[in-house]
């Protein structure tokens, strides 16, 4: 099947770009000494973990279903975090993973009876307070009042028994610069107990297969961290794993008048992706340009009932049409993991574009799945 023949709309995932990716983060790995592991809260297409496992070392889970995914699907090193753990989940994971990160004492203390008699390797998040993020609260672990990692005042002086690891994530989209700076204010505030531990995870939202991303830099870090502390580092992105490297193809449907030409097209902001409306951004469309730059100026919306189900304003050297398809780039991240089926809305097919050009189904919904999440 070519692309011009799949139903719309899809998600479809680029093998190619996706291997250049994970070429990139191979060779940070390779020329550091430092661990990447993919965070599937960002990209959970198992179809290609197998692909993906060439190259890193292996996942991160945000909870136990996740952790069972990466176990599963993955089959290499497993890493989770969660604010907080039942018994019955700890149980679990105890069994399938091999690092467990705690965002409290409290957590720590309360699983103790489980994980000290399992082999997994137990670390604890730290909130270093040193937000780098502007105008997205929303993502910003280092907000005041997060819940997200232990503060320094919270911090016991003396390591708990058994902690062989610290954790910290605060960046969102962001280059090697606001990680150096986070992990100088991670020295001044837990930097006593970097030589007592054995592996030390920088966390996510490193944009390292980003064209322009500091890649030297982040190197020099990493290399910096190993040789001080003795310590293992690890890395957890999500977006770096699958930048680019998708599309959401969509048809449209119909176009309305009131005061601009309105496309509405069967996708949607608000159920395939999301990030859209929460972040929010305005997604990349191919062959298009900003409001008024080039000669039709559309706005691309939904047929959802929701109002503000807009996805942006567009504009076009030539007019859309009714059955013209539409591509939205950079999809492969933060919309197969976040869709919903608001209004019944069915959601996007799931394709591989293989290298020679060939597409594969890789997974179609049906009123099953909508009617599977209700009672």
């Amino acid at each position: 099947m070519k692309i011009n023949e799949l139903n719309t709309p899809v998600y479809l995932v680029d093998e190619d770009k996706l291997e250049k990716n994970l070429k990139i983060l191979q060779n940070v790995e390779q020329e550091t000494g430092c661990k990447i592991l993919l965070a599937q809260k960002c990209f959970s297409m198992f179809k290609v973990y197998p692909l993906i496992a060439k190259y890193i070392s292996g996942c991160t889970a945000s909870g136990l279903y996740e952790a069972l995914l990466a176990h599963e699907e993955m089959g290499k090193e497993n890493h989770v975090f969660s604010p907080a753990f039942t018994k019955d989940e700890m149980t679990q994971i105890c069994k399938i993973c091999d690092h467990i990160s705690f965002n409290s004492i409290n957590q720590l203390e309360l699983h103790r009876d489980i994980w000290e008699n399992s082999n997994v390797s137990v670390g604890l998040r730290i909130n270093p307070e040193h937000s780098t993020q502007e105008g997205h609260e929303i993502y910003d672990p280092c907000a005041k009042g997060s819940r997200l990692g232990i503060t320094r005042a919270n911090f016991p002086n003396t390591l708990p028994k058994g902690v062989e690891g610290l954790h910290f994530h605060t960046l969102c989209e962001q280059d090697a610069v606001p990680l150096v700076e986070t992990f100088k204010a991670v020295e001044e505030k837990f930097g006593e107990f970097l030589p007592q531990i054995k592996w030390l995870n920088l966390g996510g939202g490193h944009h390292i297969t980003r064209d322009d991303y500091q890649l030297d830099m982040l190197k020099d870090l990493i290399k910096y961290i190993k040789s001080k502390y003795n310590v293992e580092v690890y890395l957890e992105p999500g977006e770096a794993v699958a930048l680019n490297a998708g599309y959401l193809i969509t048809t449209v449907m119909d176009i309305v008048d009131n005061s601009l030409p309105i496309l509405i097209l069967d996708t949607s902001a608000a159920c395939h992706m999301p990030d859209v409306l929460e972040m929010p951004y305005r997604p990349p469309l191919k062959n298009s340009g900003k409001p008024n730059e080039k000669a039709f100026t559309c706005r691309l919306s939904s047929r959802t009932c929701l109002a503000g189900d807009v996805i942006g304003d567009y504009s076009f050297d030539v007019m859309p049409k009714i059955n013209d398809r539409l591509v939205f780039e950079d999809m492969a991240i933060y919309s197969m993991v976040k869709n919903n089926t608001f209004n019944g809305i069915t959601l996007p097919d799931i394709a591989l574009l293989h290298k020679n050009g060939d597409c594969e189904i890789v997974k179609k919904f049906s009123y099953n799945d909508f009617k599977g999440r209700l009672s």
